[in-house]
């Protein structure tokens, strides 16, 4: 009865249970599958089939990139305005048609505007979706259901690099077509799902609105914002620092990389529910990105252990290093999810959420060359204090959050209105 008992629960904390949490992670899923293949083919599909050179490809991302930047916070106001179901169904169209397009895409012009376009819609989408999951669902709910989001999200990438892989395996012009227009097909029955989510009431809002970029001057809201973000530097040090450290400054076999990438799939398929208990509110969410904090730290300490040890040894260095940063990932998220449902006024959440992520972004912006060139170009030293670093974060964000929730968002914004009643 025991083992019994145990693989229910084991299961429990990866199936959804029925009802709204289970349709939010279905349509995750599915949604999941369009993009984990794309993310897998996408840089083959650019050279192959439309004919880029690299360097093209690497500056219509980077250019893409900055769009979503500088979009997110004003897409955020979208959301608000014209309600988070809303955006994410005309979004969602919107990538089906530009992925219809691509494979009608001459030079790099007609690439530029694709990518750049599919960037902008990628920030609404990601903004209106989690906008909408908040004001769905019951307080004490939100965190979890987004947990079990994340793993289906997680599940579908997986399934998406599979078809990928079947994809390469064909090499032909025809095959990355067909590719991106199965793509737009995942797209539009993703739209099909959220249609028919359950509709939500307009948000009551003050006489005078909000400025969409007034939230950029909320200090103590912005501070939490760009100390979260530091801490997603965790998924920089997964897939692109420790790569680096493991193919220069270690003996390991270039195939551990893949067994680690296939490892943080796995266990967050597995544990990220679990990993979100206690970040509901404002004071565990804070808990919960300080042990983050506390465990990317220990990632940094242990990794440059590789460096100096031999054969199997290595391995399980690095091993436990991976485990310890994806434990991080773990609880950092979830502390993520549970500030971002109970920070923003409900009002407004749009434009908060979207000025939340662009802590992540900025991260995103210099943690490649700054965490590389710390840990790996000083041939392991740079680790002690990448470590100090975390650690500090992890210290201040704990504060940080206590002040902002002690703060008033905005003049006129109210924080409540966090029970809705469904539309049917």
């Amino acid at each position: 009865m025991g083992a019994r008992e145990s693989i229910r629960t084991a299961v429990r904390h990866v199936v959804p249970p029925a009802g709204l949490t289970r349709a939010l992670a279905v349509q995750a899923m599915v949604f999941a599958v369009g993009h984990g293949l794309f993310q897998a083919g996408s840089a083959v599909f650019f050279t192959r089939a439309l004919g880029l050179s690299p360097a093209q490809v690497g500056l219509g991302l980077s250019l893409a990139a900055g769009a979503s930047l500088l979009g997110t916070v004003p897409l955020g106001g979208l959301t608000d305005r014209y309600g988070p179901q809303r955006v994410w169904i005309v979004c969602l169209l919107l990538d089906a048609a530009l992925f219809a397009a691509y494979p009608f895409v001459g030079g790099f012009a007609g690439f530029l505007a694709v990518v750049i376009a599919l960037a902008v819609t990628g920030a609404a989408t990601g903004v209106a979706r989690q906008v909408y999951s908040i004001n769905v669902l019951r307080p004490e709910e939100r965190v979890t259901a987004m947990a079990y989001q994340r793993s289906s999200l997680n599940v579908g990438f997986g399934l998406g690099a599979l078809i990928s892989g079947l994809v390469l395996a064909v090499d032909t012009i025809w095959a990355y077509r067909g590719m991106v227009w199965f793509i737009t097909v995942v797209f539009l029955v993703t739209a099909g799902f959220v249609r028919r989510l359950p509709r939500l009431p307009e948000v009551t809002r003050t006489a005078e609105p909000m400025s969409r970029l007034a939230v950029l001057r909320d200090r103590p809201f912005m501070t939490v914002a760009l100390l979260s973000g530091l801490l997603t530097a965790h998924q920089t040090l997964y897939l692109t620092v420790m790569p680096l450290w493991i193919l220069t400054r270690t003996d390991a076999p270039k195939t551990i990389i893949a067994a680690l990438v296939l490892l943080n799939t796995v266990l967050i398929v597995l544990f990220q529910v679990r990993a979100s208990r206690g970040a509901d509110d404002a004071p565990g969410a804070a808990r919960a990105s300080r042990r983050g904090a506390v465990l990317i730290a220990g990632f940094c300490l242990v990794l440059p252990i590789s460096g100096a040890t031999r054969g199997p040894l290595t391995v399980a260095v690095l091993v436990a290093a991976a485990t310890l940063l994806i434990l991080a990932e773990l609880i950092e998220s979830a502390g993520t999810w549970g500030l971002t449902a109970t920070l923003p006024p409900a009002a407004q959440r749009g434009a908060y959420v979207g000025a939340f992520g662009l802590g992540s972004q900025l991260q995103f912006l210099i943690a490649p060359a700054g965490l590389t060139a710390l840990g790996v170009s000083t041939g392991g030293w740079g680790w002690y204090p990448a470590a100090a670093l975390f650690v500090l974060v992890g210290l201040a964000i704990v504060p940080a959050v206590a002040r902002a929730e002690r703060t008033p968002r905005l003049p006129g914004v109210s924080r409540s209105a966090d029970s809705v009643t469904l539309i049917p």
